[in-house]
Formats: structure tokens, C-alpha cells, sequence
């Protein structure tokens, strides 16, 4: 079984689309297996994103990510960060699939609703950054 990081970042969690997300994700047979709110500081928005550093959209991003609450997830299943990924749509939500979570609620490339890993290495990093193995489902 392959686990992946989801979160919900804060436009979705304002505008009140947990619930509808979750059901996207369950209704595709993919496991929650951790789940919690959180409020990211500037620091750690800064540190979860550190691969970015350098790239010109690391404040804005890290900004917005520690401006309200997010959702962060654990999922779980056969081949789910691709499941995942697939279910998100394409990072422009402009440019995303019909029927994907960034296409139906996604406002702009940077407030494009959700976050997901985008290799098992980056699962592994992104999970263990938010969840310990004692808040995961076994």
C-alpha cells in the first residue's frame, strides 16, 4: 500500500469544501488514514516548502499557507499518489481537467485549492513533517 500527503489549503478550508473533498477522495476508494486541522507560522510554511526557496512564488506561497487553516491528510491505497493527483487536476486550475478538485474549486495557480506529493519520496518527507506514526492508522 503506497501513502500520500493531501492537504486542503486555506481558501478551500474558508470557503467550507473539507467535507466535499473528503468525499472525492473516499468515493474514489482511497483510505484516510490521518487527518487534523492545522495552523501553519510563517517558519514552518517556510520550512514545508523549502524545496522552493528559491523560486520567485516562495513568499507569496509561504504566506498563504500560513494565512488561515489547513486540512492535512494521509491517504492510502494502490498507486494513490497519482490517484491523488489525478483527482486534484493540473496545478492552473485553468488548465485542469473537468470534473478535478482545482478545475470545480480552484481560484488561482497559487490558491488552487489542495496540495498533494508528487513521489513516494516526497510522501514520506511531507507525512513525517505532520503526522507521527502514532496518529496513523495501521
Amino acid at each position: 500500500m503506497e501513502r500520500t500527503l493531501s492537504i486542503i489549503k486555506p481558501d478551500g478550508v474558508q470557503r467550507g469544501l473539507t467535507g466535499n473533498i473528503v468525499q472525492r477522495f473516499e468515493s474514489a476508494g482511497i483510505r484516510i488514514v490521518g487527518m487534523k486541522r492545522v495552523c501553519l507560522s510563517k517558519k514552518e510554511a517556510e520550512a514545508f516548502y523549502a524545496v522552493h526557496k528559491e523560486r520567485p512564488f516562495f513568499d507569496s506561497l509561504t504566506s498563504y499557507m500560513s494565512s488561515g487553516p489547513v486540512v492535512v491528510m494521509v491517504l492510502e491505497g494502490p498507486n494513490v499518489i497519482q490517484r491523488n493527483r489525478d483527482i486534484m487536476g493540473a496545478t492552473n486550475p485553468a488548465q485542469a481537467a473537468p470534473g478535478t478538485i482545482r478545475k470545480d474549486y480552484g481560484l488561482d495557480v497559487e490558491k488552487n485549492t489542495v496540495h498533494g506529493s508528487d513521489a513516494p519520496e516526497t510522501a514520506a518527507k511531507e507525512i513525517a513533517f505532520f503526522f507521527s506514526e502514532l496518529e496513523l492508522m495501521r
